[in-house]
Order: C-alpha cells, then structure tokens, then sequence
C-alpha cells in the first residue's frame, strides 16, 4: 500500500497524463499569455524612450540603454531634463526587462519575445555589418535572428544595418 501511495505521489508531483488531457484546451500562444503581455509593455517603454532621442539617431543605436544620448538639446528640453525623462522611462522599463528574462518560454511566440528582448540587450551586435564583429557577437547575432526569423518576431532596427 505504501508504494502505491508513493507512486501516487510521484505523478502528482510530475503531473500525470490524466491532468493533461483534463485540462482546459487553449491556444499555444495562451501558454506565453504573460510573456506576451510583457512584450507589450517593453514595446510600449522603448517607443517612449526613443521619443526622449534627437532625430536622426538609429534606431539600432537608440535601443541601447548603454548609448542614450545625454548631450543634444531636443525641441527646446535641455538635457539634464531629457536625461531624468530617460532615467524615468528606464526605471520603468527595467522590472519588465527582468519579468522577460525570469520568465519561462512555453511557445515559439514566447521563444520570440525573449529573443528580442536579447536582441535589444546586445543592440550593438547590429551597428556593425556582420563580417566587422567578432565571432562570438556573430553566433549570438544569428541565433537571434534565426530565433525571430523562425518565431516571425521582427526585429526592429535589423532593416538598419542588415547585411542580407
């Protein structure tokens, strides 16, 4: 009788396959609900972000945290103004960076949301065509790509300095 219970107690643990089957049916990209939703948000924050920036600035390079541009005056806001707008956005921005990072991808869709998300973290892996990085950047470079590529995520600022 024991073993029995501990079998029992075994599949709970691990989740039978009656537990499966029983529940709910949802689509696949339900699964990544949160990871998506998360998206959104990022979104939302780099769009406000790139707002703070001068014009004419890429976007590849405006989508690294570490090359905001503090320096230029932009539509009558002085700079330390724009700077503390920045420092906002990026404070807002950084428990949504964090809930991407820990958050487990179930889907393509939340494989894809992470890849951006890396992508944008190593935006400077795209200032450069592909045959100017060095090799690790380059195997890093096309793993994102390959990730968005096969999630259909875009990156946004690849049309920049896309080589192909």
């Amino acid at each position: 009788m024991q073993d029995s219970q501990s079998s029992n107690k075994a599949n709970a643990s691990v989740g039978s396959p009656r537990s499966e089957v029983t529940a709910p049916a949802s689509p696949p990209q339900d699964d990544d609900a949160g990871l998506l939703t998360l998206e959104e948000q990022f979104d939302e924050l780099v769009r406000e972000l790139l707002t703070t920036q001068p014009t004419g600035v890429d976007l590849a390079t405006c989508l690294r945290q570490q090359s905001l541009r503090h320096d230029v005056e932009l539509a009558g806001i002085d700079a330390d103004t724009r700077m503390k707008q920045e420092e906002a956005i990026l404070a807002r921005l950084y428990p949504i960076e964090q809930a991407i990072m820990q958050t487990r991808a179930r889907t393509i869709a939340g494989l894809g949301v992470k890849a951006r998300h890396a992508a944008y973290v190593m935006s400077h892996y795209w200032e450069e065509p592909i045959d100017k990085i060095d090799w690790e950047a380059q195997a890093i470079r096309q793993l994102i790509e390959a990730v968005c590529d096969f999630a259909r995520t875009p990156l946004p600022f690849r049309s920049v300095t896309s080589d192909g």
